[in-house]
C-alpha cells in the first residue's frame, strides 16, 4: 500500500487514491467530503495506529474547522467502506489503514500498537488439524482471522551481544 506524505500539512490524496476513496464511500452509501479525505490521507501517512483524538489533533492543522465528532464519523465511514480497521482494546480504539491480513503487537502499558512483520498466510496451516475439524463439526468455517500479541515494549531497546560485535 502506498503511503501519502507523513507531514500533517500534506494531507492531500493523489488522484488515484481519491478515486478509490470516492468509490469505496459511494459503495458503502457514504458521501465523499474534504474532511473524510483528510482523515484518510492522515491514516495512510502514518505507520502508528492512532486514536481518534490523535487523528483529530493532526487533521486540525490542515482543516482547522473540523470537529472531533466529524473525525469520529469519518473514521467510522472509513471502517464501513473497509478502507480502515478499528482496533478496539482496553483504552480508546485505534485505527489502521492497513486492511490486509497482518498481525499486531499491543503494549499493555502504553496501548501502543505496532504491525508485526510476519507472513500471515501460514497461521491457519499451523493450527492443529483437530482444531479445524472441531470447528467444522460445530458448523464454523474459518474465512478470516486476526492475531494480536500482547506484552510490553522495552522503554529503550538494548543491543544484543551478537549485534555489539
Amino acid at each position: 500500500m502506498k503511503r501519502a506524505g507523513s507531514s500533517a500539512s500534506s494531507l492531500t490524496l493523489p488522484p488515484e487514491d481519491e478515486a478509490v476513496l470516492r468509490h469505496a464511500l459511494e459503495q458503502a452509501g457514504c458521501r465523499f467530503t474534504r474532511q473524510r479525505a483528510a482523515v484518510f490521507a492522515y491514516l495512510r501517512s502514518v505507520r502508528s495506529h492512532p486514536t481518534a483524538d490523535e487523528v483529530y489533533t493532526a487533521v486540525r492543522t490542515v482543516v482547522p474547522s473540523i470537529s472531533l465528532a466529524t473525525v469520529y464519523k469519518s473514521l467510522e465511514a472509513l471502517v464501513a467502506c473497509r478502507l480502515a480497521a478499528k482496533l478496539p482494546g482496553d483504552g480508546p480504539a485505534r485505527y489502521d489503514c492497513r486492511t490486509d491480513n497482518h498481525f499486531h503487537l499491543r503494549c499493555l502499558r502504553t496501548g501502543q500498537i505496532r504491525d508485526l512483520d510476519a507472513p500471515p498466510g501460514s497461521l491457519l496451516d499451523k493450527l492443529d488439524p483437530e482444531v479445524l475439524e472441531d470447528l467444522r463439526r460445530q458448523g464454523f468455517h474459518v474465512t478470516d482471522y486476526r492475531l494480536e500479541l500482547l506484552g510490553y515494549f522495552d522503554p529503550a531497546p538494548t543491543p544484543s551481544p551478537a549485534s555489539a560485535r
